[in-house]
């Protein structure tokens, strides 16, 4: 769990979204519609984007999962996805901010030297996740200023990197014990 060996115990019904929240105290992954659509709960598995509301807990056993609490370094210097969603004002309320920066991480990793985004590509990654405040431009701009960051462009923050697979998924997880 954000890369520290972490145990607890969990009924097989129980989700990974509750048993974050509940059991861990990682309240940051925020549970919107239950029903995987909002994107709010995402997280990352083994690398990959899933939604947390879709993935039973027990299917999670030794398996990496990181949520955003596992973004910033441990000095807590944030990563150069959360600077940039303030620099660009890419939130309002905040709700689905921790969804959109988990979704966004393995499409910024995978693409780190990809050259420049287009807002087609950034506007796709951001597909899987509902804002009711922004109306997304700011995060669209957000989602360049951090490519640039993490692409070694000015202000660049390194060691934080985190996942290497796309995705705004709302697949299982496939990991070792499940």
């Amino acid at each position: 769990m954000n890369g520290r060996a972490r145990r607890g115990s969990a009924e097989s019904r129980h989700l990974l979204s509750d048993f974050l929240r509940h059991e861990l105290g990682l309240t940051g992954t925020h549970v919107g519609c239950e029903h995987g659509v909002c994107g709010a709960c995402t997280v990352l598995i083994n690398g990959e984007a899933v939604r947390s509301c879709l993935v039973f807990a027990v299917q999670c056993e030794g398996a990496e999962v990181t949520t955003v609490e596992g973004l910033a370094a441990e000095d807590g210097e944030l990563h150069p996805l959360q600077e940039a969603f303030q620099a660009a004002h890419a939130l309002q309320c905040g709700f689905c901010t921790p969804g959109f920066l988990m979704s966004l991480l393995p499409f910024l990793e995978e693409r780190r030297d990809s050259g420049a985004l287009t807002d087609d590509e950034i506007r796709d990654a951001l597909g899987g996740n509902l804002c009711r405040c922004t109306g997304y431009q700011n995060i669209v701009e957000a989602v360049r200023l951090a490519h640039t960051k993490m692409s070694g462009g000015a202000g660049n923050s390194a060691g934080n990197s985190v996942g290497t697979s796309t995705g705004n998924s709302a697949g299982t997880c496939a990991a070792e014990g499940a």
